[in-house]
């Protein structure tokens, strides 16, 4: 297994890791979070030796396996298929697993007539899943994925999901999407003030613990330094008389013997809100048998209406290329339809954060420069305002947009929409740049703003949060689907998902689980896997739901309790005994019911794990 010892790593004076120890463990899959800039990426390098260490050492035990998505792409084959071929193990006698590198390819979103078409002739996006279709059918024994859904559409990202879910090695996580990770993994480790921290189980639970000790951290230091003072007005005050030195000299050398505990250095958070404008009028944006396509292509939608309202929360979904980003641009004004309409209300006011708007900064001008560009008759300090909340504090204000990261970018972008107010927000995939904190910030910014919100996003979490109703690409169309992003994959689904007639192995049974090569192999008997699959997906099926219902309550608990401890605070500081007395009891069921939901959904994860087993040793007896 991988181990690292007592490894520290430092850039300049900052240093990145100190005394970093821990070991991955069979099967596990370990997820990475911390802030933008915390390390997560130079880990990756130090695992792979690209990066030196300063101390300590990181084992690599003999012929292990690592597979990575490297982000410099180069193709030798000369069609997709081939291609990806290029990742399979080789076989007894030569011979490659094709049919599994068709299964992964379309799982990752190409289409069967796309197999047999240079590498070449793909977006980047595309190219970046070739390679991660390569790097996951070699079947390394350490999997390194950074940000692997950045390229991904939402159907992708549930493939992939389930396909890390049954992965037979061991993973290493780093994503900004905290549903993603929270259900793909087992284990999760935090870079925190150049330091790690791991727990089994998902983000909230290592994320709670840091906030914890470090409020322990801070009630010890500052008891700490008032018993310190008071030692040393007791030394200054009785040192020069006799009776008292025995107990002078105790407490100098008490105050030698303790050290002062450092203040904590208070970390940036994105905190802000959008400023809406009234609005009067019945709807805000009105879309009615709409048809678009580029040229003479394919339409992309066709006879598509449906009526904004002025609160309303509406998610546009389905796969990349189908015509979401171009849906939201016909809304916004920025694109002209084919035929049918799309009328804005007189009052409604947009703020439009689209996929190109970022390429629109100007690369030669600094923040506080792109921040007065939207509202120029704002003077310098309320542009340093607004900049202050985007968490570029001080003179970081004057960094040019051309050295930026992208996210900081987004993040300046974020800020140009809060300079005037709106009565519609337009977010075009807003969390692809942002770290989670900052994806937690938008999600209550926008769970505040009192207008109509259009997101375009593959970022479940999002989606399970915000949207009310939905515009689906998917079987070929768009359609409105009026209910919440739970209700569609419980009433409607995705087509993709759905297996056709006597279907065989999935691509996510089939390929994530098929045992490595060791010596002489034999073609599986494919009548028998795929009865195998067929049952096993019959009986983890409903555990899966299970545990999928379980994980929603508990996170819409646990968002309900944050509420109420916020209206408890509230009613304590009023003095409102009643409010207090109800809000207590309120808290208190809320935590119990969250316990209690937390043991059965180890349970029924236990039950599941202990299943998954029985199926995979039947696979791997064949």
């Amino acid at each position: 297994m991988l181990q690292f010892h007592d490894v520290g790593k430092s850039f300049g004076d900052r240093p990145l890791f100190e005394g970093v120890s821990f070991a991955m463990n069979p099967r596990e899959r370990l997820g990475v979070i911390g802030r933008n800039g915390s390390g997560k990426t130079t880990l990756f390098r130090m695992i792979l030796g690209e990066e030196s260490i300063d101390q300590g050492k990181i084992d690599r035990p003999r012929n292990y396996q690592i597979g990575y998505l490297d982000q410099h792409l180069h193709f030798a084959a000369p069609s997709i298929l081939e291609e990806a071929c290029l990742g399979l193990p080789e076989m007894e006698g030569g011979w490659k697993e094709t049919h599994r590198a068709e299964e992964v390819l379309m799982g990752l979103g190409f289409a069967v007539e796309d197999f047999e078409r240079p590498p070449s002739e793909f977006s980047g996006g595309f190219q970046v899943r070739l390679q991660l279709a390569k790097v996951l059918l070699s079947q390394p024994d350490l999997l390194l994925l950074d940000e692997p859904t950045n390229y991904l559409d939402i159907v992708s990202v549930r493939w992939l999901e389930r396909f890390l879910r049954n992965w037979r090695g061991e993973v290493i996580l780093i994503t900004h999407d905290r549903g993603f990770m929270d259900k793909v993994c087992t284990h999760t480790v935090a870079i925190h003030r150049a330091r790690l921290r791991r727990v089994e189980g998902p983000t909230h639970k290592l994320v709670e613990i840091i906030a914890q000790d470090e409020e322990i951290y801070e009630r010890t230091r500052i008891n700490e330094a008032k018993a310190r003072k008071q030692s040393e007005r007791f030394v200054e005050r009785f040192r020069a008389k006799a009776s008292k030195a025995r107990q002078v000299q105790s407490r100098i050398k008490q105050l030698e013997k303790n050290e002062t505990k450092e203040e904590l250095a208070q970390e940036s958070n994105l905190n802000f809100r959008f400023r809406p404008a009234s609005f009067q009028g019945a709807f805000a944006v009105r879309v009615k048998e709409l048809e678009f396509g580029y040229g003479d292509d394919a339409s992309l939608m066709n006879d598509v209406s449906f009526e904004l309202e002025p609160t309303d929360r509406l998610a546009i979904i389905g796969k990349n290329g189908r015509g979401k980003s171009t849906l939201l641009n016909l809304m916004a004004g920025e694109l002209e339809a084919r035929d049918g309409e799309v009328r804005r209300h007189d009052n409604t006011r947009l703020a439009h954060f689209g996929q190109n708007n970022i390429d629109r900064l100007h690369a030669g001008s600094t923040i506080e420069e792109e921040i007065l560009s939207v509202h120029p008759d704002h003077d310098r300090q309320a542009a340093r305002g607004i900049c202050g909340l985007m968490m570029f504090q001080g003179d970081d204000a004057l960094k040019k947009v051309d050295v930026l990261s992208g996210g900081e970018r987004a993040r300046v972008l974020l800020g140009k929409l809060l300079v005037s107010p709106a009565t519609c927000l337009f977010l075009d995939e807003p969390t692809n740049h942002l770290d989670m904190e900052s994806i937690e910030a938008l999600m209550d910014a926008i769970d505040e703003f009192p207008g109509a919100v259009v997101v375009v996003t593959h970022d479940e979490r999002v989606l399970h949060s915000m949207a009310r109703r939905l515009v689906v690409f998917d079987r070929g169309s768009a359609r409105v689907f009026e209910g919440s992003y739970q209700d569609f994959l419980d009433r409607v689904g995705w087509a993709d998902e759905e297996p056709p007639p006597g279907a065989g192995p999935t691509a996510t049974t089939d390929a994530a689980e098929a045992p490595r090569p060791r010596g002489k192999t034999r073609k599986p008997d494919r009548k028998k896997r795929a009865e195998i699959v067929k049952e096993r997906s019959k009986v983890l099926g409903p555990i899966k739901k299970e545990m999928d219902a379980l994980e929603r309550g508990i996170y819409e608990m646990e968002d309900r309790a944050e509420k109420v401890e916020e209206a408890l605070s509230e009613a304590s500081t009023a003095g409102d005994a009643e409010q207090i007395v109800a809000l207590s009891k309120e808290l208190t069921e809320l935590r119990q019911q969250i316990e209690h939901d937390f043991g059965a959904l180890e349970q029924v994860a236990t039950e599941h794990q202990e299943r998954s087993r029985e199926f995979d040793a039947l696979l791997d007896a064949d």
